[in-house]
């Protein structure tokens, strides 16, 4: 899927004020953080950078959903994770001075905010507290790659697979019928479990008989909570 070209809008909802890693700015800081963005629209699809790239700087979402994708040796796609409302991404690619290390691609349509390097670096340095911050959001990262390096060395598939539902429970959350608040195709949600797409297929099925879940189209809900945690030995 080529990239879109997104195009600026001035949505009022694009304050970054309230975006949970920008509390410990002050007013002037939130100030110049805000004069300093540009935000666009990305349709569905799109790819907002690409693996190998060089950035200038980091991404706010403020709507949408896009998933974070590392490419393997053989060309296959490993989703890494998704982010959504409130996160930011490519910011680690720009504190190592590296090249990004993923590939970021638009599910549901987005608004995403630019900030620049030096306005990045400008907050780092002047405020502690921020920084602090920053570091706290990296080490949580780390944690996550490890835990997920441990799972695919000791978990099955299967426990992966009740694992990677909770997840999803977790970031995007359930309806009022306790439906997932996003739709992945089975080889979207093989990339995350660490598999092949037929395996999800057919462990899905599995779910479905023992009555954890019930299947929708794309869409997935929640029947049996406790023994879906039960499942992916949690």
């Amino acid at each position: 899927m080529m990239r879109s070209t997104p195009f600026n809008t001035n949505v009022e909802e694009n304050d970054l004020s309230k975006f949970k890693i920008f509390r410990p700015l002050n007013p002037q800081e939130l100030q110049r953080l805000n004069d300093d963005k540009t935000c666009s629209v990305y349709r569905k699809g799109a790819i907002v950078y690409r693996e190998g790239s060089r950035l200038t700087g980091f991404y706010c979402i403020t709507q949408g959903i896009l998933k974070i994708i590392k490419t393997g040796n053989d060309g296959k796609e490993q989703i890494i994770r998704f982010v959504k409302k409130g996160d930011i991404i490519a910011y680690r690619s720009l504190l190592s001075n590296e090249s990004a290390c993923t590939t970021a691609k638009v599910i549901e349509e987005a608004i995403l905010c630019h900030i620049p390097y030096h306005t990045l670096l400008y907050l780092i340095e002047n405020n502690p507290k921020f920084s602090l911050h920053m570091l706290q959001i990296v080490c949580r990262e780390l944690k996550e790659a490890n835990d997920y390096i441990t799972d695919i060395a000791q978990k099955t598939v299967r426990e992966r697979l009740a694992e990677v539902l909770l997840l999803l429970k977790d970031n995007f959350n359930l309806d009022s019928s306790n439906t997932l608040q996003i739709s992945l195709t089975r080889e979207e949600l093989a990339n995350m479990v660490g598999t092949a797409t037929e395996s999800v297929i057919r462990l899905l099925s599995e779910f479905k008989s023992d009555k954890l879940i019930e299947l929708q189209g794309r869409r997935i809900k929640i029947l049996d909570l406790p023994s879906l945690y039960k499942v992916a030995n949690l």
